[in-house]
């Protein structure tokens, strides 16, 4: 049975902090002793296998100059003995200010007991047209269709996505250690499914070390935002989460969920604090008045990917 892997989630997040933070010595530590390893990087000739990729990896990827990265988003999964990872992020390099989407694919088998990675893939996001001398277009006539209701790409409605982001999170994975880490992701994920089921709505996915949720009701969202605040903001708590709110016309499918609702309430979570819950003016206008919510006056937001100013409002804790 395929299924999500905290697990593998951990070691990948790990090991793009050992290359952002030029602890790439350890990166050995994490690659198959089988004569099957692979390494395929992005520029012309990067194909090395073997005894060469664990002799010369970490002297390769020291090369790599300071950068940062945005939106990261990994997913992982397992299914017996083997095990594989998606990781895209946007980055920047610091000295030049080159910018660009990084994704990676990796390929994980089980050795002693532990996850060693088997294949390493970097795929840079490239133009087809400078590519290839052509657009692919059939996913854009697909989802443009979808859109516009003329194929049945999935169902469709109103809804509210709930995003919820662990703050430093990459800090607190590096002082924890994979395998404690891995404990409390994989505990905090279960309760905020359980908080989110208990409120009428549904956890979609989890992203890294964050989630996006469904809801029918804008009011059981919000309540269920408040919640899992509550249920991770005691004193002696472990995460501080940020948590984003909207509500819109979505597009289903499969059990996900696409469109600008959901890049939108995923800005409204990266824009908030630890320990805060930002929602959108659509979700603040649908909100019964005796739903218990406070709010605090609109703040004006500039949100990435969207034109202009936009309204947002804090929820207030309870009392």
């Amino acid at each position: 049975m395929i299924q999500r892997s905290p697990e593998i989630e951990a070691i990948v997040r790990r090991w793009t902090t050992l290359i952002r933070s030029h602890k790439v010595a350890d990166l050995p530590h994490y690659l198959s002793q089988s004569d099957a390893l692979v390494y395929i990087g992005s520029a012309d000739g990067e194909l090395w296998r073997g005894q060469l990729v664990r002799d010369g990896l970490a002297d390769h990827l020291s090369e790599v100059p300071d950068f940062i990265e945005e939106d990261i988003e990994i997913e992982a999964y397992e299914h017996g003995e083997a095990g594989w990872a998606t990781y895209q992020s946007h980055y920047t390099f610091l000295g030049t200010g080159s910018r660009g989407t990084h994704r990676v694919t990796f390929v994980f088998v089980l050795e002693r007991g532990s996850w060693k990675m088997v294949q390493h893939h970097i795929s840079q996001a490239d133009s087809n047209r400078d590519k290839l001398g052509i657009e692919h277009t059939a996913f854009q006539r697909l989802i443009a269709a979808a859109q516009a209701g003329s194929h049945r790409f999935g169902t469709g409605g109103l809804a509210t996505i709930m995003f919820t982001d662990i703050v430093d999170s990459s800090a607190q994975a590096e002082a924890m250690g994979d395998t404690e880490w891995v404990r409390l992701l994989d505990a905090h994920f279960r309760r905020i499914e359980t908080i989110v089921t208990g409120h009428g709505g549904t956890l979609v996915k989890s992203l890294g070390d964050g989630t996006m949720s469904s809801f029918q009701s804008a009011t059981g969202a919000a309540r269920a935002a408040r919640a899992i605040r509550a249920a991770t903001g005691s004193p002696d708590a472990t995460l501080a989460l940020r948590i984003g709110l909207h509500t819109g016309e979505v597009v289903e499918n499969r059990g996900d969920f696409f469109g600008t609702v959901v890049n939108k309430a995923a800005r409204i979570a990266a824009a908030a604090g630890p320990g805060e819950i930002l929602v959108s003016d659509a979700l603040h206008q649908m909100v019964s008045s005796d739903a218990g919510c406070r709010f605090s006056a609109p703040v004006p937001l500039r949100l990435k990917g969207f034109e202009g100013e936009h309204a947002v409002y804090r929820l207030e804790a309870d009392g």
